[in-house]
């Protein structure tokens, strides 16, 4: 293995926290005193540690994910992605002890441009949150760590995966290391053998949090026995808050999530958007074959959901079995384009219809929301689906667009516009990094909603400015909802279309 297998940036070596440790009687409490004095929005790194196998990047990716979707910009970097590019071919478990001066070495220059990475895309690339997906189990890397954190004005908090349950390791190890890069064609008895020895180099060093004393100051989270216990020490601020209560939410228990939209209804009929009309006779087909489909599965403890509009109640009916009406998953309050179709929305509201088709993901209906409020007003029945085990959403487009951009990991250009025919269901499965999703047609005849994300805008730019500005001084936005001329120029400027304007 060649001492050069990493190359170190230049800069990096003349950071303190690259430099070899030296012995210090100074705490981290005391190298930490000045975290009151961050910015309140200062970024966040949030520092995995645990021992190998203990489900790091599964709750790294979820906690990705789930930030990723109230609109946080977040990013994982997994140091093994790092060693495996610094260290092409991994031979054993001999890589990993305390002992290996060599290969300790690496492993340190590995953390070092991982920071780096962390670093650029904190302060460059308009990160909010960096997720360091590494085992982290020795005091002097996280003091490293912290460091790091501090002379560039990160806050720092710390999610320990503590599991010492032999079924739930064996699990993780068969479900996620056999398929690890680090182990192509080898027979699982052999990646088992050499996993657990692999666990055992780094038991040797493992120093876990100690809350009562020497990490009394730190803010963090232990995660014990996947969610069996949680021990949560000072936590900072609304995100850090945000970060626990969602972690205090997901389990690892299989199940399976039905998503589907409600049978089709007379306004889909006659292409109107929103509205609380009834199902049409297709739209009550599908209801008793959803009914059928339900049965057949045969699914233990099923939990119904539905909106509190017609269609979805009487999609739930048909099938004979109690459901829960929950309001916040009624469809996107179109405003004052409520019952129209997309047609009308053009004639009568031109500019409207091409600011949406501009940036669907932030257009808010006047008088109505976006799909941006609609994530954020969704985001309770996200929370209770990761508690719940079985359950079946009966919902609407939009809804369904956004619940599926949360279990899909979609960006929120690509939510808008993830198609969710009528009569079919979206069966998903989690898995150990993600969601398996399979798409089931009940083959019962429905009029298509989807509306493609247009290629070419239907105003330019400057046009639409224009349009918008002759708005503003008549006063037409104050006539839909009490919008003010400060909050469209505001609007106006986030979608870009004031750019280079005062």
């Amino acid at each position: 293995m060649s001492a050069d297998a990493v190359a170190i940036p230049e800069h990096i070596n003349g950071n303190s926290y690259g430099q070899e440790s030296k012995p210090s009687n100074l705490r981290v409490s005391e190298k930490k005193c000045s975290w009151a004095s961050y910015m309140t929005n200062s970024p966040t790194l949030i520092v995995m540690i645990g021992l190998p196998a203990r489900g790091k990047t599964y709750v790294s990716k979820k906690l990705t994910r789930y930030l990723n979707w109230i609109g946080v910009p977040t990013k994982v970097f997994n140091l093994g992605v790092y060693r495996r590019e610094a260290v092409k071919s991994y031979k054993s478990y001999d890589f990993f002890r305390h002992d290996n001066e060599e290969a300790m070495r690496i492993r340190k220059q590995c953390a070092l441009v991982a920071l780096e990475d962390v670093k650029v895309y904190l302060m460059e690339e308009s990160g909010q949150i960096a997720v360091f997906d590494a085992t982290n189990t020795t005091r002097e890397r996280r003091d490293m760590i912290l460091t790091f954190a501090k002379e560039n004005s990160f806050k720092v908090f710390f999610v320990e995966s503590v599991c010492d349950d032999p079924e739930v390791i064996a699990a993780n190890i068969l479900e996620v290391k056999v398929s690890s890069p680090d182990y192509p064609e080898r027979n699982r008895e052999n990646v088992m053998d050499d996993f657990l020895k692999r666990i055992e180099c780094y038991k040797v060093t493992y120093q876990p949090l100690d809350p009562a004393d020497y990490d009394k100051d730190l803010s963090f989270i232990k995660v014990i026995n996947v969610g069996q216990r949680f021990l949560v020490n000072r936590v900072q601020d609304y995100i850090q808050s945000k970060i626990v209560y969602y972690l205090m939410n997901i389990h690892i228990q299989p199940r399976t999530i039905y998503l589907c939209r409600h049978g089709e209804s007379e306004c889909n009929l006659v292409r109107k958007i929103g509205g609380d009309s009834g199902l049409s006779k297709h739209g009550k087909q599908f209801a008793q074959a959803l009914k059928r489909f339900i049965k057949e599965q045969e699914i233990m403890d099923l939990k119904v959901w539905t909106s509190q509009l017609k269609r979805t109640i009487q999609t739930a009916e048909a099938l004979g079995v109690p459901y829960e009406q929950w309001k916040i998953l009624n469809e996107i309050d179109a405003g004052v384009c409520e019952e129209m179709t997309y047609e009308e929305i053009q004639r009568k509201y031109p500019e409207e219809f091409a600011l949406r088709d501009q940036e669907k993901y932030l257009y808010r209906y006047p008088g109505g929301e976006s799909y941006q409020d609609l994530v954020q007003r969704l985001e309770p029945v996200i929370m209770e689906l990761e508690r719940q085990e079985n359950v079946l959403v009966i919902s609407h487009q939009a809804v369904m667009r956004c619940l599926l951009a949360y279990f899909l990991d979609k960006s929120a250009d690509e939510l808008p516009y993830l198609r969710c025919p009528l009569h079919n269901i979206f069966k998903l499965t989690p898995v150990a990094y993600g969601c398996k999703l399979e798409m089931i047609s009940l083959n019962v005849e429905a009029v298509d909603t989807h509306r493609d994300k247009p290629s070419t805008v239907r105003q330019k730019k400057d046009t639409m400015l224009t349009t918008a500005m002759q708005n503003i001084q008549k006063g037409h936005f104050a006539k839909h909802g009490g919008v003010n001329r400060a909050t469209v120029l505001k609007a106006l400027r986030h979608l870009h279309l004031l750019k280079g304007l005062a």
